[in-house]
């Protein structure tokens, strides 16, 4: 047997351990895995089983423990559970019509343009032929100043709101995280500042996002301020991450192969297309968890009230019996039902932006870089959950 160990953020340097995944679906589809600090936790690397647990919330629950796999103290899995990802209906509902009428496609096609402005920006601050760390400066800038803008953040605080966000999902990276009490009170911080925005806010107008969710009924319920804290850090943390892992990751791949780099320079009408198949391969999280409310079974194997499930995304990704020559990178790939943005109720509410965003800043950048060459090997995040490069040295030559 295979020595199989999905938890240790050691394994995941090298990016996805696809030989591990291979294995356990093939052998070990709902597979039981030791946590270090006792009691393990069921592994679903099947696309189906994956796909099943995303539908049943009623027994696969995202509030009773949130979606680490590790628990969360006492205090901070309180505030967890004011985010959406971690709610279960009844709660959920409501708030995430609220949410998702800033996510329509009308609000995003007025977005479009702010966002080809801010992308824009983002390029012009390079003039000349330069070094950079791609992923902070360019990867990284965009979706920081989209959100931003849509929550009418001001300028000085886009960099602090990054760090809080970097701290609370790279906490297992010694260049990007800290000891588990600086991790907390980052979130406690950046929930802190949410609700600070939430209260100037309040009945006071206003178009921007925090305005359209702090103001607002939905089925007889209004938004507090503690709830919106919560949702700010989802929001902010979620805007952040898994767009910049997108787009970082997606060019690496495009550089590696000449060819399709430059075939979607010359035909950009293709980029729908390749950016889902950027979603499926660089899936920038890892995983998700559930908590099993009742016994259960999955693929005939019984699981018990209160046992951790994780839904490994990036291992369903790559399920043999849904996607063909699935360790082929195929921007023409016409099926594509990936899990990059999770399935079912808990669907990332940004899914939508995320595209449109990585599709405007690849067309920006083949305008913008007339000479694009990789330094070095990029450098992944150390982290069982966050699937991305904390360091991608490029030099970008602008066109004259």
């Amino acid at each position: 047997m295979m020595n199989i160990d999905v938890y240790n953020p050691d394994n995941y340097t090298r990016g996805i351990p696809h030989q591990q995944f291979a294995w356990l679906r093939d052998n070990a589809p709902v597979h039981w895995h030791e946590h270090p600090g006792g009691h393990g936790y069921w592994v679903l690397s099947k696309h189906a089983d994956v796909l099943a647990v995303s539908r049943d919330f009623r027994t696969f629950s995202a509030e009773q423990g949130f979606v680490l796999v590790d628990d969360l103290p006492a205090d901070i899995l309180d505030m967890a559970r004011n985010q959406l990802l971690g709610m279960d209906p009844p709660k959920h509902g409501p708030l995430r019509r609220a949410v998702i009428t800033r996510f329509t496609s009308r609000m995003l096609a007025e977005l479009e343009p702010r966002v080809r402005a801010i992308t824009r920006e983002v390029m012009a601050q390079i003039t000349s032929p330069q070094e950079v760390n791609f992923v902070e400066s360019l990867a990284g800038d965009l979706p920081t100043a989209v959100i931003c803008s849509m929550l009418e953040i001001p300028r000085d605080m886009w960099g602090q709101i990054r760090r809080w966000s970097d701290m609370q999902t790279s906490a297992s990276d010694p260049d990007l995280g800290g000891t588990e009490e600086e991790v907390n009170q980052a979130s406690v911080e950046m929930g802190t500042y949410g609700f600070q925005l939430a209260t100037e806010r309040k009945n006071q107008g206003g178009d921007d996002l925090i305005s359209l969710l702090i103001n607002q009924e939905v089925e007889g319920h209004q938004v507090s301020e503690m709830e919106f804290a919560s949702l700010f850090v989802q929001l902010t943390v979620a805007g952040n991450e898994t767009t910049r892992g997108l787009i970082s990751s997606g060019l690496y791949e495009l550089l590696k192969r000449p060819d399709l780099y430059r075939q979607l320079r010359e035909n950009p009408d293709q980029l729908p297309l390749a950016v889902e198949e950027m979603l499926r391969w660089t899936c920038p999280l890892h995983y998700f968890r559930r908590t099993a409310t009742c016994d259960t079974e999955i693929r005939g194997q019984k699981v018990k009230a209160g046992d951790r499930v994780v839904m490994l995304y990036s291992s369903a990704n790559f399920d043999e019996e849904v996607f063909d020559n699935p360790l082929e990178f195929d921007i023409t790939r016409e099926h594509n039902p990936h899990l990059a943005f999770g399935h079912g109720i808990h669907l990332c509410l940004g899914a939508n932006l995320a595209r449109l965003e990585a599709k405007i800043f690849f067309e920006e950048f083949f305008r913008h870089f007339d000479k694009v060459e990789s330094n070095a090997e990029p450098v992944f995040i150390r982290s069982n959950m966050i699937h991305g490069f904390k360091d991608m040295p490029l030099t970008l030559t602008p066109a004259a």
